[in-house]
């Protein structure tokens, strides 16, 4: 588990970092609700990443697994994470009357960009 963790704990703390850089610069542009639509949408982007990671974490700590298995559980986690964002992004749209679209979609597609650096972030393991 703490491999997985210690694979996603720096992608996310950079999710983070760009979320408060995103909703610094909307709140310039647009004000208070664009500096809430853009926190907004980076944190819909960090707790889906960490369903993913979670979900991940509690499958690699079943041993034996065929990569078969391994590659459904990815998926699931992956299915999981989309599933989450997407009812995140509706409840927001939904709810909050002075959204600023532009903010909200472009600090959450920065941090699913970020989060999926992960993949590519080396593991020293």
């Amino acid at each position: 588990m703490r491999r997985v963790w210690r694979k996603f704990r720096p992608v996310i703390g950079l999710q983070i970092l760009a979320t408060i850089i995103a909703a610094s610069i909307a709140a310039w542009i647009a004000g208070v609700h664009g500096a809430i639509s853009a926190a907004l949408g980076g944190s819909i982007g960090v707790v889906a990443g960490l369903v993913f990671a979670l979900l991940a974490a509690r499958s690699a700590q079943i041993k034996g697994r065929s990569a078969g298995e391994a590659l459904f559980a990815a998926l699931r986690a992956e299915a999981a994470k989309l599933f989450l964002a997407i009812l995140l992004l509706w409840l927001v749209l939904a709810t909050y009357r002075e959204v600023v679209v532009f903010a909200l979609i472009g600090s959450f597609v920065a941090s699913i960009l970020l989060f999926s650096m992960a993949l590519f972030a080396g593991d020293k393991t």
